[in-house]
């Protein structure tokens, strides 16, 4: 793998983000000297003017892209129009220019929000197509399916070599933990802290507690990326995820008991679950690229739980 990425030059969209600079980080541990992180301040993505501009000051070998307009179900539900938009424009033109400048490789991040709402367990790749996603977060999903169009379309048309990876929800240190963007395992991680520092008796969580959710610890996702990037050249979607499931209400009283809140839960029935199960079939990474998830969850929470206390208690 060393030698695969000495002498390459790589972009990371959003490689300063959560994902990216834990991507960025396992790259030069892999050899890669030359990456180019774009900031948004410099170039903005959904402007054509500035993604071309991007290409010519980064001369990339492969792209990875990882930018984003993110957030959970209420993020979602407030901004469909702008998650939509911005996550279409940014994919098709970065795609668009990177086939325009002959770049070797361009890997795609897309999202397990692009499966169908009822699909069945655990979720395979054959599945994709087979209805549509869950209404609270479908005008994202769909945005970053069409980058799998996309991808299969350029290889078919131009012989471009692009691969679409799609990864179950991440978790880890460097997380977002902004109420009002943040993901089920952030937000909860702030809310019973949040309690305990402000000695508050109950925390409110949404939904019913029902539906089931997988994770996948960050570094570990880091890690399949760029197995993906050296060793698989195929339009075929392929699932990141660590290959278990656990339902709200369990993850709830284990992120209070690795936490030590000791109130009590209070479940706000009147807001959505989102999609009732999510679990992935994670065969097909390993027997093309050898990706297995190796971080326990358990772990992998006390970590993240660690790095915010570290991070906003001091």
């Amino acid at each position: 793998m060393l030698e695969f990425f000495k002498n390459k030059r790589i972009t990371v969209t959003g490689g300063s983000g959560f994902l990216g600079s834990h991507l960025v980080n396992k790259l030069k541990g892999h050899g890669c000297k030359d990456i180019f992180v774009p900031t948004i301040e410099n170039y903005d993505l959904i402007k054509m003017e500035d993604v071309r501009r991007m290409y010519k000051d980064a001369s990339p070998d492969i792209v990875i892209h990882l930018a984003a307009v993110v957030g959970g179900i209420g993020a979602n539900r407030e901004n469909p129009g702008k998650f939509f938009y911005d996550n279409l424009i940014m994919g098709a033109q970065l795609m668009e220019t990177a086939r325009l400048n002959g770049v070797k490789k361009f890997v795609a991040l897309g999202t397990i929000c692009c499966y169908p709402k009822f699909t069945s367990v655990p979720f395979k790749e054959e599945k994709l197509w087979d209805g549509y996603p869950e209404e609270t977060n479908a005008p994202y999903g769909l945005a970053k399916k069409m980058l799998l169009v996309q991808s299969q379309a350029y290889r078919q048309q131009y012989g471009f070599n692009s691969i679409f990876l799609m990864p179950v929800n991440l978790y880890g240190p460097g997380d977002n933990f902004n109420p009002n963007s943040s993901h089920v395992i952030p937000a909860l991680i702030k809310k019973c802290i949040d309690a305990m520092k402000n000695d508050e008796k109950e925390i409110v969580v949404w939904g019913t507690g029902k539906a089931t959710r997988e994770f996948l610890y960050v570094e570990d996702a880091a890690e399949g990326i760029i197995l993906a990037t050296e060793k698989y050249n195929k339009s075929d979607p392929v699932n990141l995820g660590a290959g278990f499931e656990i339902s709200i209400k369990d993850l709830v009283e284990l992120i209070v008991k690795l936490t030590g809140f000791k109130g009590k839960i209070v479940w706000d029935v009147t807001k959505p679950d989102g999609q009732p199960r999510r679990c992935l079939d994670t065969s097909k990474a390993y027997k093309e690229f050898g990706f297995k998830a190796k971080t326990g969850f358990e772990e992998g929470l006390k970590r993240t739980i660690k790095w915010y206390k570290e991070k906003f208690l001091l």
